[in-house]
């Protein structure tokens, strides 16, 4: 099977459609997101449709917590959570109760994949994972761990190779897993990237050849940011993703 995963959409629909045409593409049988469908963007609504229709799975964010009344975000920066507001006002009542079911975690058992938003070991707090040092705090619960588990959240695509007393981190790049290592990987973002690349990120696993791929695509960053500022959002949620920041 060839499984399609992808995370931080962010009310970018530019991207999303763009990363969608790209999976077209590449011949995937099932779909998962890893959270952050809303937050920072122009298209809620247009996103969380896409995302509900497409992906077998979803995984709740911490954009998706606070607009859905399941987290407090008082702690937000002013813009944010400005946005969130905005967000929760737009929502659909059909989209709303769908960020209001998603589930913090999931374990696809046939594939040996783990699936969360923010670091496993701790799913309701968002701890983020960009470092071999934050990887480590995983070890404690490394028997838990999939085979591979696949999280979002940082907005930069990570790879960290793991043993039960170890961990390393490898270049983010196509790789074949081995079968007596785990792995936490960090899949990027599709519509907010923070690696200085402004192409959406999307990656590709096939669990018959355990082959994983990043990938990216551009997309129309001018009318993504039209449409946060016509939303009335912060303007740096626009300027942003000019320069993937």
């Amino acid at each position: 099977m060839r499984l399609g995963i992808f995370s931080d959409v962010h009310a970018n629909y530019e991207a999303l459609s763009a990363v969608f045409e790209a999976y077209r593409q590449s011949q995937i049988d099932l779909y998962y997101c890893l959270g952050d469908t809303v937050g920072y963007g122009g298209s809620p609504n247009e996103c969380a449709d896409m995302v509900r229709e497409v992906a077998s799975q979803t995984i709740l964010g911490n954009h998706d917590a606070a607009v859905a009344g399941r987290m407090d975000y008082s702690y937000y920066y002013e813009a944010a959570r400005h946005a969130l507001d905005v967000h929760a006002s737009m929502l659909t009542a059909e989209n709303l109760a769908w960020l209001q079911s998603l589930p913090y975690e999931a374990r696809l058992d046939e594939f040996n994949v783990l699936l969360c938003h923010g670091s496993p070991a701790h799913l309701e707090e968002f701890e983020y994972i960009f470092a071999p040092e934050q990887a480590r705090e995983c070890l404690p619960i490394f028997e838990k761990l999939g085979h591979i588990t696949l999280i979002g959240h940082s907005h930069l695509c990570r790879v960290f190779e793991m043993t039960p007393s170890s961990v390393d981190e490898l270049p983010a790049e196509t790789f074949i897993l081995a079968p007596d290592k785990k792995y936490i990987v960090s899949v990027g973002s599709v519509g907010q990237p923070r690696d200085f690349d402004n192409r959406a990120s999307f990656t590709i696993f096939d669990t018959t050849t355990k082959q994983f791929e990043f990938r990216r695509v551009e997309y129309d960053i001018e009318l993504a940011a039209d449409k946060v500022l016509r939303a009335r959002l912060e303007r740096n949620f626009a300027h942003r993703l000019f320069i993937g920041v």
